[in-house]
């Protein structure tokens, strides 16, 4: 007796279909639609090829130098951002309660900063770390320390890198938090029985359990610092000269700024394909890892 199959429900996911397509699918075509054309103004446009596309590619042309320097300060921030968060995130997540109303507490404090919007959040470490003004700008001046954001490139990456590990470093806490409480009682007492110290019961329990939701952390955490805009936006306007101007602000400014659309619809196409080539690559590694780690352990 066959089983018949109703395909009427699959009209229940048509209004998801069109709301991917009209936010997504076709503002990516328009978006291609820009990068092989190009424009005198009146809205007038003329075909262009790839020639965006080899321009931006070409280190020697001015627009290829501006996006692997941009392309470059992006990386590193994104590098420095997981060096910090990720390894901070773990060691909040492990000094968390487990029990009591000290969790929920805890919970709603970690949660307070992913909550503020993210033009709030450079507003307040703008006024925050200004010297003449500014709690910590004027603390750390009083301490010696000449402290200028918006005129030293250093104390301007100093600025932003804090600012970003104060805002998202509980989203990396959370998500572990959650992988920890996912961890029955029985592996600690049996770690208990075997007198197994405190780091080996981090690195042969806590740590193997937790590398799904680190996964997820990394990607989330890469993906974020890689597009970061309005928090640098805010706070140095991509200063000071270019030391902040990261990939996104680039690309802001050649589109609106300049209004080169075709430059910038190629930028962001390159930019976009960078950001899901590194994404799979972080993907494919840490699960091919876990997955020879599985192999070794049965």
């Amino acid at each position: 007796m066959t089983k018949t199959v109703n395909n009427r429900a699959w009209f229940f996911v048509l209004p998801v279909f069109a709301i991917v397509a009209f936010s997504a699918v076709l503002p990516l075509m328009t978006v291609v639609n820009y990068s092989v054309q190009d424009t005198f103004g009146n809205n007038q446009f003329f075909w262009n090829g790839i020639a965006w596309f080899q321009e931006l590619l070409d280190p020697s042309s001015q627009l290829g130098e501006q996006f692997l320097s941009s392309l470059m300060r992006t990386l590193l921030f994104s590098f420095i951002i997981l060096l910090i968060e990720v390894p901070l995130g773990i060691a909040v997540a492990l000094a968390m309660p487990r029990e009591g109303w000290t969790v929920a507490l805890c919970l709603v404090l970690m949660a307070l900063p992913l909550l503020i919007p993210w033009n709030v959040v450079g507003t307040i470490w703008q006024v925050f770390a200004r010297g003449d003004i500014g709690l910590l700008g004027w603390i750390v001046n009083h301490l010696g320390i000449d402290y200028n954001y918006t005129g030293d490139p250093i104390d301007a990456w100093i600025t932003i890198i804090v600012m970003d590990v104060w805002h998202w470093t509980s989203l990396v806490a959370l998500l572990c938090y959650a992988g920890l409480k996912s961890i029955p009682d029985a592996y600690y007492q049996a770690a208990r029985i075997d007198g197994a110290s405190r780091w080996a019961v981090f690195r042969t329990i806590q740590l193997p359990k937790m590398r799904r939701v680190l996964l997820i952390a990394v990607l989330l955490r890469f993906m974020d610092s890689f597009m970061i805009y309005t928090e640098p936006f805010v706070l140095t306007g991509g200063g000071p000269g270019n030391a902040t101007t990261f990939l996104s602000i680039d690309l802001v400014k050649l589109a609106l700024g300049q209004f080169d659309l075709g430059k910038a619809a190629a930028m962001s196409l390159v930019y976009n394909l960078i950001i899901l080539a590194i994404c799979w690559v972080f993907y494919t590694v840490m699960t091919n890892v876990d997955a020879q780690r599985d192999r070794v352990e049965a």
